[in-house]
């Protein structure tokens, strides 16, 4: 699929530090802007992703504004008024409906599709199928999620229940949603797995800008006046300082799902197949990876020799790391620091990273 959409931009999401995949993933240097497979950085792989559909013009991308230069290099063609930097963290649902409003403010009527720069798609063209079905759905008024086929009981996933069926666009069938469940037990996500009701939700959405637009005044009123009140100043000379002053009374971190998705009238989705992963931690990092025959894989420029050992993961930066008779380990040396972890607890290393918040080791961040 390589047709160019008309009157449908994209907007990209990319804050955030990947607190699960330190030490490599920093404040400074987030999982986002790294290259963690292949040469090109997660979201220049993003981007890379949706060019064949949308023009890299009609491309935005959300981020903090401590990352907005790097963004600006790693997307040199992406015009820098289009990469917005967040004054401060404040959620998805803020950062959502602040690209909405810049989007607006060029084409009114405009179908806009929220990604994440940190996601993977094994099949590019499948996944812009997808996405062509969810710009169809969301035309005739729909807030479209595009949900994942399960291949496993997953509990750190949030779920979508599949309702009624709203017919097939673009060879693809798309359903309304009954419900969003939140990172369900294993027991619960057993059953929705084996009930095939149930899809992963990925996060990414579309719908039009009005539509999403007047769903923030009725169900997040006070973010909608906030929003309003930034949009207004938009292309004039006071925007950056709206933007600043206005972002400051934001309170807390609201997200686009739990603020918006599970609480609208007129939500649907759209199944794909595409190899998505979200790569939310060290674990399913190494999945995506190349391993030899006994499942060890090593990265980085350092040197490893690895002796009877199964299922190993070694990155080194720069050490010499020898390993014998190990099996099922995370093992991450960046210099200042070094992670060795169980294969199964990768999930667990976010603690890690609040502890280092609670003893105030900012130089470890």
């Amino acid at each position: 699929m390589g047709d160019v959409e008309q009157s449908v931009f994209a907007m990209i999401l990319a804050g955030g530090v990947g607190t699960r995949l330190w030490p490599l993933s920093r404040r400074g240097t987030p999982k986002q802007l790294l290259e963690l497979l292949g040469e090109r950085t997660m979201l220049q792989a993003t981007v890379d992703r949706i060019a064949p559909m949308i023009p890299l013009e009609r491309v935005y991308v959300m981020t903090n504004a401590e990352y907005v230069e790097q963004a600006r290099a790693q997307l040199s063609n992406v015009p820098p008024k289009n990469i917005i930097g967040e004054p401060t963290p404040r959620g998805t649902a803020p950062a959502v409906g602040l690209a909405a409003w810049h989007i607006q403010t060029r084409d009114p009527k405009a179908v806009m599709l929220s990604l994440h720069a940190d996601h993977h798609i094994a099949d590019p063209e499948g996944f812009r199928q997808a996405l062509g079905a969810a710009i169809d759905v969301a035309r005739e008024g729909w807030l479209v999620n595009l949900g994942v086929r399960p291949t496993y009981a997953a509990t750190g996933l949030g779920w979508v229940e599949m309702d009624s069926s709203l017919g097939k666009f673009r060879g693809v069938e798309a359903w309304r949603v009954k419900r969003f469940v939140e990172k369900p037990d294993i027991e619960r996500a057993e059953h929705f797995l084996e009930s095939g009701r149930y899809l992963w939700n990925s996060g990414i959405f579309g719908w039009r800008v009005d539509v999403i637009l007047k769903v923030f005044e009725r169900l997040l009123p006070s973010i909608s006046e906030r929003l309003a009140q930034i949009g207004a100043a938009l292309g004039t000379p006071e925007a950056e300082a709206t933007l600043r002053e206005v972002w400051a009374t934001l309170r807390g971190e609201t997200t686009i799902d739990r603020g918006i998705m599970e609480h609208a009238a007129q939500v649907a989705t759209v199944p794909m197949d595409v190899g998505w992963d979200d790569v939310g931690s060290w674990s399913s990092l190494i999945a995506l990876m190349p391993a030899d025959a006994s499942g060890n894989a090593v990265r980085g420029a350092g040197d490893s020799i690895l002796v009877d050992c199964e299922r190993v993961f070694i990155l080194s930066e720069e050490k010499f790391i020898a390993a014998v008779g190990l099996s099922d380990l995370v093992v991450v040396d960046v210099g200042d620091a070094l992670l060795i972890c169980h294969r199964d607890r990768a999930q667990d290393v976010k603690r890690i990273v609040s502890q280092l918040q609670a003893q105030g080791r900012h130089d470890l961040l």
